[in-house]
């Protein structure tokens, strides 16, 4: 980590910088009395951190740092003054702390431990977004032998048949080798719903939701005779599916 001191009083200046050399390991490259001097020098240089006085000739520690703050890389800011009226705005500068003189040894070496923390959390990469789960859209069925890879889309429902389950579209009927809850987990939730026990119905299919008794329903699906029952426990949440 890079830093320079804008400071024109030599004493300040040399009780700072052994000071910051003495409680991190931040490096000094330069050191400035005069608030031009350091914009013109950071228009071709970049720096970590700037301790910067707000008394200073030419350009004062304020207007230095709102000029910093249009910057696209923006250095750590820390101001260095004997006056506590300059806090507020400093901090309305988005300055990183405000240290007053005469130093205090232990205020300063807390203030360096924070910003070496920071930084090396703001160089830490940002985190990756997680991938969005892969969502099944073909499944093998099974029919005469043969395996069939079918959309999902084209799946209108399945009911349970002991360790089996049967898997309908919209002419044939399929035959898969495990149970109905297995074969729940392979298919995307958004558009399946293990309304019962027995069966999953592809919620897309729906074309008629029928009341049926102990406020449960029936469901009749497009281009197809059969009739799913909603069981009552799956009842509220099939309705918050289906806006019911």
């Amino acid at each position: 980590m890079k830093g320079i001191i804008v400071e024109d009083e030599l004493p300040a200046k040399e009780e700072l910088q052994f000071l910051i050399e003495t409680y991190s390991s931040i490096e000094i490259t330069n050191a400035f009395t005069d608030g031009l001097e350091v914009l013109k020098f950071l228009q071709e240089n970049e720096t970590d951190v700037i301790f910067l006085d707000i008394n200073i000739p030419s350009l004062d520690g304020m207007l230095l740092a709102s000029n910093i703050s249009k910057f696209k890389k923006k250095p750590y800011i820390i101001f260095t003054t004997a006056y506590k009226q300059h806090a507020a705005q400093a901090f309305e500068l988005n300055a990183f702390d405000y240290i007053l003189k005469p130093y205090d040894e232990k205020r300063i070496a807390a203030v360096l431990k924070k910003l070496e923390a920071a930084y090396q959390r703001d160089r830490q990469p940002a985190a990756k977004p997680a991938a969005a789960p892969h969502k099944q859209t073909r499944i093998n069925l099974k029919k005469d032998e043969k395996i069939i890879v079918t959309d999902v889309n084209d799946i209108y429902y399945a009911e349970a048949s002991e360790k089996e389950t049967f898997v309908y579209t919209k002419k044939e009927r399929y035959t898969i080798h495990e149970s109905i809850s297995d074969f729940y987990q392979e298919l995307p939730k958004d558009q399946f719903f293990r309304c019962h026990r027995s069966y999953i119905v592809n919620l897309s299919k729906i074309h008629e939701i029928v009341q049926w008794f102990n406020q449960t329903y029936l469901l009749r699906l497009d281009d197809c005779d059969a009739e799913i029952p909603v069981s009552r426990t799956n009842t509220k949440t099939f309705r918050q599916l289906m806006h019911l």
